[in-house]
């Protein structure tokens, strides 16, 4: 299995357009060491002449796929982009479909509670219908596994299990009552190499039977939103908290650093990381206590092979 971060950032980008904060404004002059990030989206594929799955099409989809080669076209109208899957309705995560709506057939993944959001109650999901099958959705169903033919010479070796994991409505469609189906986590295994990656990229606290799934994955990618709870409201940027916005903050004795860091045999990723967040910077307190865990900032463009 191979896995390329296309984007590591929250929605918004580092920097964000309208922010700011240290974080944002020393970036801009060149003042801290840290380095700029798309939001968030990982592609993950496995053979040199098959296709990817990507995770998440965020705003930026254009430019994350110019910067990967192999999600090149390789005729004059192709994509390898196989599929793509939601993990949820946010913006940051669906909005690039809309991105994608020139002439190519769309393979998208989610469960029924996101796709019929994206579908149905979004007039621009139209340009996404111009010819029939131009888009295929695939339901999503929470706890079964599905296979994914990527192509290339061994057939369809990928399998998809949606997990039920704690989140919360886009915050387009507040006030309608939350669904175990609005947010999800990814098991995304290569059955011929028996290897695992574990996407958790929006997590709103602590859920029953996460270290067994972290315990059973190759590779973890973990939700690195927010470093401490009162992170928005200390910078005067935000009212809400980090669980006010379905993310589990990764300071403390409860965080969720301290969680991956008991499984220090596994390979571990933080993704998915707002502007605000210290270990931006790298040579931050903060960051020095995720390095020394032996733990990973996510950086676009980074690769694993597993």
């Amino acid at each position: 299995m191979k896995i390329r971060v296309l984007g590591s950032s929250a929605g918004g980008g580092f920097p964000q357009w309208n922010c700011g904060c240290a974080n944002c404004a020393g970036l801009r002059r060149g003042a801290i060491r840290a380095v700029a990030r798309t939001q968030e989206s990982v592609a993950v594929g496995a053979q040199p002449n098959g296709g990817w799955l990507v995770i998440n099409a965020s705003p930026d989809i254009g430019r994350q796929i110019e910067s990967f080669p192999p999600l090149h076209p390789r005729g004059l109208r192709h994509s390898p982009v196989c599929g793509i899957v939601l993990t949820n309705g946010d913006l940051d995560h669906c909005l690039g479909l809309l991105c994608l709506r020139e002439d190519q057939p769309l393979v998208v993944f989610a469960t029924e509670r996101v796709w019929s959001s994206f579908a149905e109650s979004n007039a621009l999901s139209r340009t996404l219908r111009r010819y029939p099958g131009h888009v295929e959705w695939r339901r999503l169903v929470l706890g079964v596994e599905q296979r994914v033919d990527l192509g290339g010479d061994f057939g369809p070796t990928f399998t998809l299990m949606p997990l039920e994991v704690p989140g919360k409505v886009p915050l387009h469609l507040r006030g309608a009552a939350t669904h175990a189906e609005d947010n999800i986590g990814l098991l995304v295994k290569e059955t011929r190499s028996n290897v695992a990656m574990l996407y958790l990229s929006n997590v709103g606290e602590k859920f029953s039977g996460v270290e067994s799934l972290l315990s059973n994955a190759d590779c973890i990618f973990f939700d690195g939103t927010f470093w401490t709870s009162d992170e928005l409201i200390r910078l005067g940027v935000g009212s809400r908290r980090a669980e006010d916005m379905a993310h589990w903050p990764l300071s403390g004795n409860d965080g969720s650093l301290a969680l991956l860091e008991r499984f220090p045999d596994r390979r571990r990723v933080l993704i998915h990381i707002n502007n605000t967040n210290p270990i931006l910077r790298e040579d931050s307190p903060e960051r020095r206590r995720v390095d020394q865990s032996g733990v990973v900032v996510a950086e676009d463009g980074l690769e694993i092979d597993l």
